[in-house]
């Protein structure tokens, strides 16, 4: 019977590591392909390196049996925002082929909308995985507008990184963990960041027309931000204090499931 119960991730980390092994031999073809420079070596790696390592840590804590398709969706997702991550990083030094940034980042805008699917078709939905697909999501904007800032100026960084802002303020409110009502609102401002800014980065417009887009997509996720805010504050009062640990689990769960942080992390929505 103990060892039945005895719980083996062996598996998953095998997993895992395809991933990481398919980052490197992605990473490898840029290089081979457009003469992959240094920063975008080193930074493809360090990306590919940390999903790795946070990626099975949260495995083996949450003592996950199974990886699930839905997971491998998502992790195919993550190693197309590696090498995104790679061009916009070598792009400082010199701009990369406009049709593969296009090509890869539409890609992995794409299958945002198939990994939720897969996972509710095959009941297969968990925690983990919900959290991994939301933290994939919102490092792609954050790439994207890194990207876009270089042309259209550093105000378009607040779009990736208002997502962050919020869930650092939510550790010191406690009241911003609140859970939201549906809001297809939301869901809208959220789907459309990502179209945007990869209009925006594609070139394909003229400069009024993209920085038009680019504000469009940050005045509309300001706006979903402030309601969502507005309403939390006013529905603060009559929440129990958590305690530390349950302030901590509280967190956590928000971060998984709360619409307000999947706002800026959901690009494509089903």
């Amino acid at each position: 019977m103990a060892l039945i119960n005895t719980y083996d991730g062996r598996l998953l980390l095998s997993e895992t590591t395809v991933g990481a092994g398919a980052q490197v031999l992605l990473l490898a073809f840029l290089g081979t392909a457009i003469g992959l420079g240094p920063a975008g070596w080193l930074t493809g790696l360090a990306f590919g390196l940390a999903t790795w390592a946070v990626l099975n840590r949260a495995l083996l804590r949450t003592r996950t049996r199974t990886f699930g398709p839905a997971n491998r969706v998502t992790l195919g997702r993550a190693i197309l925002v590696g090498a995104v991550t790679a061009l916009v990083a070598d792009s400082f030094q010199s701009s990369p082929p406009v049709s593969l940034f296009v090509g890869l980042t539409a890609v992995a805008l794409i299958l945002d909308g198939v990994d939720g699917k897969v996972a509710r078709r095959t009941n297969t939905s968990t925690a983990l995985g919900a959290r991994f697909d939301m933290e994939v999501d919102a490092f792609l904007i954050l790439v994207l507008s890194v990207y876009v800032s270089m042309s259209l100026g550093p105000w378009v960084l607040l779009i990736g990184l208002m997502r962050y802002v919020f869930v650092a303020a939510a550790k010191v409110m406690p009241w911003l963990n609140g859970s939201l009502p549906h809001s297809m609102g939301r869901k809208t401002v959220a789907a459309v960041q990502g179209v945007f800014l990869l209009a925006a980065a594609s070139g394909l417009l003229p400069y009024a027309a993209g920085f038009s887009l680019v504000a469009l997509a940050l005045g509309s996720l300001l706006w979903s931000f402030g309601r969502d805010i507005t309403w939390l504050f006013r529905h603060r009062e009559g929440r129990e204090k958590p305690t530390a640990t349950a302030a901590v689990a509280e967190t956590v769960t928000v971060t998984v499931e709360a619409p307000a942080d999947r706002r800026a992390a959901e690009l494509v929505t089903s």
